[in-house]
């Protein structure tokens, strides 16, 4: 069986004051599906994600998404006014109507429902990320839409939100569109990899990105040997202070996880 596409970009052109921003770009998110976007700054990642979103348009090439799906976007960045008052509760309902009920549920799903009432002012860098994405996770998305979701968060904290991302498609079905500058910690459990320079340089699963002449020159030689090199089943997840818990397999995903080993 056919999986439905849910966001299919095709010969992608932008062009900028003569500049191509994205060229003649391929990308595809299937349903169920992880979908990592890597590249240096200034390679059109972010403005990939927004032709995705539909806040920007192609100046060639066909964009198609499917209709009346419900997307979930954790931004890179939220511009808040840090002098006033803002609790987790209030920052995940500002956009959207949820119940409390709802909320804790989200960031139970991200593993810090103790936040609830906390402002998100004080919260560390880990702590904001998580809130976000819980914030995207709310909409219940068909298509979770996530832009550089460990900035500032340590390899630790990378590793875990990577594994809440792969939990929560395993458990929803959605598809997701992941921008990521982790070469070191490459998402577990990503489908597919895009290597973006305003055109794809390469595509693929990510041993097999790591290995292509093009990615390693663009990253140096160091990006081979960092990205996808550790093969293992998974059976624990981390705290958000870097604590392991548990011994619980992660159900839908009998493929190998790639990332340092601990």
């Amino acid at each position: 069986m056919k999986r439905e596409r849910l966001v299919d970009i095709r010969e992608g052109c932008i062009v900028r004051g003569g500049r191509h921003i994205l060229d003649r770009v391929d990308v595809v998110v299937h349903k169920g599906e992880i979908v990592t976007l890597v590249g240096p700054n200034g390679a059109g990642k972010s403005t990939l994600v927004r032709v995705a979103l539909g806040l920007e348009k192609l100046d060639g090439g066909t964009f198609h998404r499917t209709p009346g799906i419900k997307i979930g976007y954790q931004p890179q960045k939220i511009a808040l006014d840090r002098t006033l008052p803002l609790s987790v509760r209030r920052f995940m309902t500002l956009t959207q109507a949820a119940s409390d009920a709802e909320v804790k549920e989200a960031l139970n799903e991200v593993a810090v429902p103790h936040l609830m009432e906390a402002s998100v002012h004080t919260l560390s860098g880990g702590e904001w990320q998580r809130v976000k994405l819980a914030r995207a996770v709310l909409r219940r998305p068909d298509l979770l839409v996530v832009d550089e979701p460990t900035q500032n968060v340590d390899t630790t904290g990378a590793v875990e939100i990577y594994q809440i991302i792969a939990r929560l498609r395993a458990a929803t079905g959605c598809g997701v569109l992941m921008v990521s500058h982790d070469l070191n910690v490459v998402m577990a459990a990503t489908d597919q990899v895009y290597c973006l320079n305003s055109h794809i340089c390469c595509a693929g699963h990510p041993a097999d990105v790591s290995r292509d002449a093009e990615f390693q020159r663009l990253f140096g030689p160091a990006a081979a040997t960092t990205l996808a090199i550790y093969p293992h089943s998974h059976d624990h997840s981390h705290a958000p202070d870097g604590s392991v818990q548990g011994g619980h397999a992660h159900p839908g995903h009998d493929h190998h996880h790639h990332h340092y080993p601990h």
